[in-house]
Protein backbone atom coordinates (compact mmCIF):
# COMPACT_ATOMS: atom_id res chain seq x y z
CA UNK A 1 0.00 0.00 0.00
CA UNK A 2 1.48 3.32 -1.15
CA UNK A 3 1.42 6.23 1.29
CA UNK A 4 0.41 9.70 0.14
CA UNK A 5 -0.52 12.94 1.87
CA UNK A 6 -3.41 15.34 1.42
CA UNK A 7 -2.17 18.87 0.87
CA UNK A 8 -3.88 22.23 0.69
CA UNK A 9 -7.24 21.74 2.46
CA UNK A 10 -6.62 24.34 5.19
CA UNK A 11 -9.00 27.27 4.88
CA UNK A 12 -8.00 30.95 5.14
CA UNK A 13 -4.48 32.42 5.23
CA UNK A 14 -4.81 32.82 1.45
CA UNK A 15 -1.99 35.32 1.11
CA UNK A 16 0.47 32.50 1.82
CA UNK A 17 -1.58 29.55 0.56
CA UNK A 18 0.25 29.05 -2.73
CA UNK A 19 3.64 28.96 -1.02
CA UNK A 20 2.38 26.66 1.74
CA UNK A 21 0.84 24.17 -0.70
CA UNK A 22 4.00 24.02 -2.76
CA UNK A 23 6.18 23.71 0.32
CA UNK A 24 4.02 20.89 1.70
CA UNK A 25 4.24 18.98 -1.58
CA UNK A 26 8.00 19.50 -1.86
CA UNK A 27 8.47 18.29 1.71
CA UNK A 28 6.33 15.23 0.98
CA UNK A 29 8.40 14.46 -2.10
CA UNK A 30 11.68 14.91 -0.22
CA UNK A 31 10.42 12.66 2.58
CA UNK A 32 9.69 9.87 0.10
CA UNK A 33 5.90 9.88 0.00
CA UNK A 34 4.46 8.27 -3.11
CA UNK A 35 1.78 10.86 -3.80
CA UNK A 36 0.06 14.06 -2.77
CA UNK A 37 -3.71 14.50 -3.05
CA UNK A 38 -5.57 17.78 -3.32
CA UNK A 39 -9.19 17.87 -2.11
CA UNK A 40 -11.70 20.07 -3.89
CA UNK A 41 -13.50 21.77 -1.01
CA UNK A 42 -16.59 23.73 -2.13
CA UNK A 43 -15.38 27.09 -0.80
CA UNK A 44 -11.67 26.58 -1.37
CA UNK A 45 -8.76 26.88 -3.80
CA UNK A 46 -9.27 25.19 -7.18
CA UNK A 47 -7.73 21.72 -6.98
CA UNK A 48 -6.69 21.59 -10.64
CA UNK A 49 -4.84 24.89 -10.38
CA UNK A 50 -3.16 23.64 -7.22
CA UNK A 51 -2.11 20.45 -9.03
CA UNK A 52 -0.49 22.46 -11.82
CA UNK A 53 1.40 24.62 -9.33
CA UNK A 54 2.54 21.62 -7.32
CA UNK A 55 3.47 19.62 -10.41
CA UNK A 56 5.64 22.45 -11.68
CA UNK A 57 7.46 22.63 -8.33
CA UNK A 58 8.13 18.88 -7.92
CA UNK A 59 9.74 16.18 -10.03
CA UNK A 60 8.90 12.68 -8.79
CA UNK A 61 5.81 12.61 -6.56
CA UNK A 62 2.42 11.72 -8.05
CA UNK A 63 -0.07 14.61 -7.92
CA UNK A 64 -3.78 13.83 -7.76
CA UNK A 65 -7.14 15.49 -7.16
CA UNK A 66 -9.63 14.08 -4.68
CA UNK A 67 -11.94 14.99 -6.27
CA UNK A 68 -12.96 17.39 -9.03
CA UNK A 69 -16.75 17.77 -9.28
CA UNK A 70 -17.74 16.75 -12.81
CA UNK A 71 -20.86 18.89 -13.04
CA UNK A 72 -18.91 22.13 -12.54
CA UNK A 73 -16.99 21.75 -15.83
CA UNK A 74 -18.00 20.88 -19.37
CA UNK A 75 -16.04 17.71 -20.21
CA UNK A 76 -14.08 19.39 -23.01
CA UNK A 77 -13.11 22.26 -20.68
CA UNK A 78 -12.06 19.73 -18.06
CA UNK A 79 -10.03 17.74 -20.58
CA UNK A 80 -8.23 20.88 -21.72
CA UNK A 81 -7.40 21.60 -18.11
CA UNK A 82 -6.39 17.99 -17.37
CA UNK A 83 -4.06 17.79 -20.34
CA UNK A 84 -2.52 21.14 -19.45
CA UNK A 85 -2.01 20.06 -15.83
CA UNK A 86 -0.47 16.82 -17.06
CA UNK A 87 2.14 18.83 -18.94
CA UNK A 88 2.91 20.82 -15.78
CA UNK A 89 3.24 17.54 -13.85
CA UNK A 90 5.37 15.91 -16.57
CA UNK A 91 3.19 12.81 -16.66
CA UNK A 92 2.61 12.49 -12.89
CA UNK A 93 -0.98 13.75 -12.68
CA UNK A 94 -3.94 11.55 -11.70
CA UNK A 95 -7.46 12.89 -12.10
CA UNK A 96 -9.79 12.14 -9.23
CA UNK A 97 -13.30 12.84 -10.52
CA UNK A 98 -16.76 12.41 -9.10
CA UNK A 99 -20.43 13.45 -9.15
CA UNK A 100 -20.19 14.97 -5.65
CA UNK A 101 -23.37 15.30 -3.56
CA UNK A 102 -26.80 16.88 -3.93
CA UNK A 103 -26.08 19.52 -1.27
CA UNK A 104 -23.16 20.79 -3.35
CA UNK A 105 -24.42 20.31 -6.91
CA UNK A 106 -28.07 21.28 -6.38
CA UNK A 107 -28.13 23.41 -3.25
CA UNK A 108 -24.87 25.34 -3.74
CA UNK A 109 -24.56 25.45 -7.53
CA UNK A 110 -28.11 25.14 -8.79
CA UNK A 111 -27.20 22.32 -11.19
CA UNK A 112 -28.95 19.03 -11.85
CA UNK A 113 -28.14 16.05 -9.66
CA UNK A 114 -30.57 13.79 -11.49
CA UNK A 115 -29.18 10.27 -12.09
CA UNK A 116 -25.54 11.13 -11.25
CA UNK A 117 -24.21 7.75 -12.44
CA UNK A 118 -25.74 8.34 -15.87
CA UNK A 119 -24.17 11.80 -15.93
CA UNK A 120 -20.76 10.32 -15.16
CA UNK A 121 -21.17 7.56 -17.75
CA UNK A 122 -21.82 10.20 -20.42
CA UNK A 123 -18.90 12.25 -19.10
CA UNK A 124 -16.53 9.30 -19.39
CA UNK A 125 -17.49 8.84 -23.04
CA UNK A 126 -15.88 12.22 -23.66
CA UNK A 127 -12.87 11.65 -21.41
CA UNK A 128 -12.09 8.30 -23.05
CA UNK A 129 -11.54 9.99 -26.39
CA UNK A 130 -10.05 13.24 -25.19
CA UNK A 131 -7.44 11.72 -22.88
CA UNK A 132 -6.36 9.08 -25.41
CA UNK A 133 -4.19 11.63 -27.22
CA UNK A 134 -4.35 14.49 -29.72
CA UNK A 135 -7.20 14.26 -32.18
CA UNK A 136 -10.91 14.86 -32.67
CA UNK A 137 -13.45 14.18 -29.95
CA UNK A 138 -16.81 13.16 -31.41
CA UNK A 139 -19.44 12.08 -28.89
CA UNK A 140 -23.22 11.91 -29.03
CA UNK A 141 -24.90 10.45 -25.97
CA UNK A 142 -27.63 11.20 -23.45
CA UNK A 143 -25.99 14.36 -22.13
CA UNK A 144 -23.53 15.63 -24.75
CA UNK A 145 -23.25 16.33 -28.47
CA UNK A 146 -19.59 17.11 -29.08
CA UNK A 147 -17.44 17.48 -32.19
CA UNK A 148 -14.24 19.13 -31.02
CA UNK A 149 -10.51 18.83 -31.73
CA UNK A 150 -7.97 18.57 -28.92
CA UNK A 151 -4.23 18.85 -29.50
CA UNK A 152 -2.65 19.69 -26.17
CA UNK A 153 -0.32 16.89 -25.12
CA UNK A 154 1.06 13.57 -26.24
CA UNK A 155 2.00 12.66 -22.67
CA UNK A 156 0.91 9.20 -21.44
CA UNK A 157 -2.80 8.89 -20.83
CA UNK A 158 -3.97 10.44 -17.56
CA UNK A 159 -5.16 7.94 -14.93
CA UNK A 160 -8.76 8.57 -13.89
CA UNK A 161 -9.98 7.62 -10.42
CA UNK A 162 -13.72 7.80 -9.89
CA UNK A 163 -15.30 8.64 -6.55
CA UNK A 164 -17.57 5.60 -6.25
CA UNK A 165 -19.64 4.93 -3.15
CA UNK A 166 -22.47 2.71 -4.42
CA UNK A 167 -22.81 -0.45 -6.55
CA UNK A 168 -23.55 1.30 -9.86
CA UNK A 169 -20.68 3.75 -9.51
CA UNK A 170 -18.28 1.02 -8.38
CA UNK A 171 -19.08 -1.01 -11.47
CA UNK A 172 -18.60 2.06 -13.62
CA UNK A 173 -15.27 2.77 -11.93
CA UNK A 174 -14.08 -0.78 -12.43
CA UNK A 175 -15.09 -1.08 -16.08
CA UNK A 176 -14.22 2.44 -17.28
CA UNK A 177 -11.48 3.94 -15.06
CA UNK A 178 -8.27 3.13 -13.21
CA UNK A 179 -9.88 2.85 -9.79
CA UNK A 180 -11.64 4.77 -7.06
CA UNK A 181 -10.86 7.40 -4.47
CA UNK A 182 -12.71 7.29 -1.15
CA UNK A 183 -13.58 9.24 1.95
CA UNK A 184 -15.45 7.99 5.03
CA UNK A 185 -14.87 4.34 4.12
CA UNK A 186 -13.66 2.07 6.88
CA UNK A 187 -11.97 -1.31 6.51
CA UNK A 188 -15.16 -3.36 6.56
CA UNK A 189 -16.84 -1.17 3.93
CA UNK A 190 -13.76 -1.43 1.73
CA UNK A 191 -13.02 -5.11 2.25
CA UNK A 192 -16.58 -6.45 2.04
CA UNK A 193 -18.28 -3.97 -0.28
CA UNK A 194 -15.97 -1.73 -2.32
CA UNK A 195 -12.94 -3.86 -3.18
CA UNK A 196 -14.83 -6.98 -4.32
CA UNK A 197 -17.19 -5.06 -6.59
CA UNK A 198 -14.70 -2.79 -8.29
CA UNK A 199 -12.15 -5.58 -8.68
CA UNK A 200 -14.70 -7.95 -10.22
CA UNK A 201 -15.91 -5.24 -12.60
CA UNK A 202 -12.35 -4.50 -13.74
CA UNK A 203 -11.61 -8.20 -14.27
CA UNK A 204 -14.78 -8.71 -16.31
CA UNK A 205 -13.83 -5.73 -18.48
CA UNK A 206 -10.31 -7.07 -19.01
CA UNK A 207 -8.75 -4.16 -17.13
CA UNK A 208 -5.84 -4.29 -14.66
CA UNK A 209 -6.63 -4.52 -10.94
CA UNK A 210 -8.02 -1.13 -9.90
CA UNK A 211 -6.42 1.32 -7.53
CA UNK A 212 -8.34 1.96 -4.31
CA UNK A 213 -7.28 5.25 -2.76
CA UNK A 214 -8.57 5.71 0.79
CA UNK A 215 -8.62 9.03 2.60
CA UNK A 216 -7.71 8.42 6.25
CA UNK A 217 -7.14 11.00 9.02
CA UNK A 218 -4.00 10.27 11.06
CA UNK A 219 -2.74 11.67 14.36
CA UNK A 220 0.35 10.43 16.18
CA UNK A 221 -0.17 11.17 19.86
CA UNK A 222 -0.03 9.79 23.37
CA UNK A 223 -2.77 7.61 24.77
CA UNK A 224 -4.04 10.48 26.88
CA UNK A 225 -4.59 12.61 23.77
CA UNK A 226 -6.60 10.11 21.72
CA UNK A 227 -10.02 11.35 22.80
CA UNK A 228 -9.04 14.96 22.14
CA UNK A 229 -7.78 14.03 18.68
CA UNK A 230 -11.03 12.24 17.87
CA UNK A 231 -13.07 15.17 19.11
CA UNK A 232 -11.04 17.49 16.88
CA UNK A 233 -11.63 15.20 13.90
CA UNK A 234 -15.38 15.41 14.45
CA UNK A 235 -15.25 19.20 14.75
CA UNK A 236 -13.17 19.74 11.62
CA UNK A 237 -14.05 16.90 9.26
CA UNK A 238 -17.53 15.64 10.08
CA UNK A 239 -19.53 17.99 7.83
CA UNK A 240 -19.43 15.49 4.96
CA UNK A 241 -21.32 12.98 7.10
CA UNK A 242 -24.54 14.90 6.34
CA UNK A 243 -24.50 13.55 2.79
CA UNK A 244 -26.84 10.59 2.19
CA UNK A 245 -24.13 9.12 -0.06
CA UNK A 246 -21.67 9.03 2.80
CA UNK A 247 -24.30 7.84 5.27
CA UNK A 248 -25.02 4.84 3.06
CA UNK A 249 -21.30 4.14 2.86
CA UNK A 250 -20.90 4.39 6.64
CA UNK A 251 -23.76 1.90 6.96
CA UNK A 252 -21.68 -0.58 4.95
CA UNK A 253 -19.01 -0.60 7.66
CA UNK A 254 -18.56 -0.34 11.40
CA UNK A 255 -17.67 3.35 11.66
CA UNK A 256 -20.31 5.85 12.76
CA UNK A 257 -18.25 8.89 11.79
CA UNK A 258 -14.89 10.20 10.68
CA UNK A 259 -13.27 9.77 14.11
CA UNK A 260 -13.92 6.02 13.94
CA UNK A 261 -11.91 5.82 10.71
CA UNK A 262 -9.01 7.82 12.11
CA UNK A 263 -5.65 6.15 12.77
CA UNK A 264 -4.74 7.66 16.13
CA UNK A 265 -2.39 6.89 19.02
CA UNK A 266 1.26 5.95 19.34
CA UNK A 267 3.44 4.56 16.56
CA UNK A 268 2.33 0.98 17.07
CA UNK A 269 -1.36 1.90 17.11
CA UNK A 270 -1.17 4.05 14.00
CA UNK A 271 0.84 1.47 12.05
CA UNK A 272 -1.49 -1.35 13.07
CA UNK A 273 -4.54 0.64 11.96
CA UNK A 274 -3.00 1.58 8.63
CA UNK A 275 -2.15 -2.06 7.95
CA UNK A 276 -5.81 -2.99 8.40
CA UNK A 277 -6.62 -0.74 5.44
CA UNK A 278 -4.00 -2.54 3.35
CA UNK A 279 -5.48 -5.87 4.39
CA UNK A 280 -8.92 -4.63 3.28
CA UNK A 281 -7.64 -4.01 -0.25
CA UNK A 282 -6.52 -0.38 -0.20
CA UNK A 283 -3.70 0.24 -2.69
CA UNK A 284 -3.05 3.89 -1.82
CA UNK A 285 -3.48 5.95 1.33
CA UNK A 286 -4.35 9.63 1.14
CA UNK A 287 -3.47 10.71 4.67
CA UNK A 288 -5.13 13.74 6.19
CA UNK A 289 -2.72 14.71 8.96
CA UNK A 290 -4.83 15.99 11.85
CA UNK A 291 -2.74 17.42 14.71
CA UNK A 292 -3.80 17.76 18.33
CA UNK A 293 -2.76 20.32 20.92
CA UNK A 294 -3.45 23.66 22.55
CA UNK A 295 -2.43 26.61 20.47
CA UNK A 296 -0.66 27.02 17.16
CA UNK A 297 2.80 25.92 18.31
CA UNK A 298 1.53 22.62 19.74
CA UNK A 299 -0.53 21.93 16.63
CA UNK A 300 2.46 22.57 14.36
CA UNK A 301 4.65 20.28 16.48
CA UNK A 302 1.99 17.56 16.47
CA UNK A 303 1.61 17.78 12.71
CA UNK A 304 5.35 17.53 12.22
CA UNK A 305 5.62 14.46 14.46
CA UNK A 306 2.89 12.70 12.52
CA UNK A 307 4.46 13.55 9.14
CA UNK A 308 7.90 12.40 10.28
CA UNK A 309 6.51 9.07 11.47
CA UNK A 310 4.59 8.52 8.24
CA UNK A 311 7.72 9.45 6.28
CA UNK A 312 9.58 6.70 8.13
CA UNK A 313 7.05 4.25 6.62
CA UNK A 314 6.94 5.80 3.13
CA UNK A 315 6.65 5.21 0.27
CA UNK A 316 4.66 2.08 1.14
CA UNK A 317 3.80 -0.41 3.83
Amino acid sequence: MRIGLMVGPERRRYATKKARMIEAAQEAEAAGFASVWIPQIPDEFDAMTAAALIGSATSTVEVGTAVVVAQTRHPIALCQQVLSVQLACEGRFALGLGPSHHWIVEDMLGLSYDRPAAQIRSYLDVLDQALAGPGPVAVENEHFQIDNPLDITDQPATPVLLAALGPVMLRLAGTRTDGTTLWLADERAIGEFIAPRITQAAAEAGRPPPRIVAGVPVCLCGSGEVDAAKDRAERLLAEAEMSPNYQRLLDRGDAEGVSDIMAVGDEAAVLARLRTFADAGVTDLSVRVLPVGDGRDELIASSQRTREFLASLAPEI
